[in-house]
């Protein structure tokens, strides 16, 4: 099975189930090696349905002061594209068997070679992709790879986002599109846009692929509302600060319970 069937799969079976798919973010290499493979594993026990791997870049333009300074932390400890899929690798050795979405922006993904990071990427057990600098207009040589890999390609959405990018975007990813909630970068945020259900019906007049919901979801009862108008309820920061944190992986298992929970639809609204 390819990596863009393991993502089919899992969504057709959480819509069987009547769920949304908790897909947490985590950034590779934060705030060490250990603890990135600890982290993964313990929201793998607690319900994650899919994940969200960072792979650390020195001008995350997308992300927040959270995932900027978890990245750079990373980094500076000498985590590399390589050592990312080295512990995609050792997750999977462990018995991790969730689909890996790899988030990287477009430049470490020039310097390795497109293709051989394709290549090197399913053999770890990566099995979609994401690049958020990266156009569909660009795109042709990653898509192209990935789709003889069979890795999924998933591009974002944003609320400004007109019916022509909305129809482009429809036409090029697969697996899943990203919906980014707000307009700005990521980031835990008090409240969700009151105009949320009204973007996401906007897309869904053009593409049957499941709709997964980022940016700004950061409790069990915004994970809940989330579920509610989406099949995915992606979740970085909030995360990526409890890793950070005093209690370490026992919070992030803590909040990770509570946000699939809220995403299975067993927290109330």
């Amino acid at each position: 099975m390819t990596g863009l069937e393991r993502i089919r799969a899992t969504f057709e079976q959480l819509k069987q189930e009547k769920r949304a798919a908790f897909m947490p973010y985590h950034a590779m290499g934060y705030p060490s090696r250990p603890i990135t493979l600890e982290v993964i594993s313990a929201l793998a026990e607690v319900g994650a349905d899919l994940f969200e791997i960072g792979i650390p870049h020195s001008d995350p333009l997308a992300d927040g002061p959270t995932v900027q300074t978890a990245t750079y932390t990373a980094l500076t400890k000498g985590t590399s594209l390589a050592d990312c899929l080295a512990m995609v690798r050792e997750l999977r050795a462990s018995g991790v068997k969730q689909p890996f979405c790899a988030m990287s922006y477009y430049n470490p993904l020039f310097r390795y070679g497109v293709e051989r990071f394709v290549q090197d990427a399913v053999s770890a057990g990566v099995d979609g992709l994401i690049v958020p600098d990266l156009p569909p207009e660009e795109s042709e040589d990653i898509e192209a790879a990935c789709r003889a890999a069979g890795l999924a390609t998933i591009y974002l959405l944003a609320p400004t986002s007109t019916e022509s990018r909305i129809r482009m975007v429809a036409q090029h990813a697969t697996g899943f599109i990203y919906l980014v909630s707000v307009t700005g970068i990521t980031g835990a945020r008090t409240e969700l846009p009151s105009d949320l259900k009204d973007f996401v019906q906007r897309v869904r007049k053009h593409t049957n692929l499941p709709l997964a919901i980022g940016f700004g979801i950061s409790t069990g009862s915004q994970a809940a509302a989330v579920a509610q108008i989406a099949e995915g309820v992606i979740v970085g920061s909030a995360l990526v600060k409890a890793a950070g944190s005093e209690d370490g992986v026992a919070a992030v298992r803590a909040l990770g319970a509570e946000l699939a929970a809220g995403s299975h639809g067993l927290t109330r609204v």
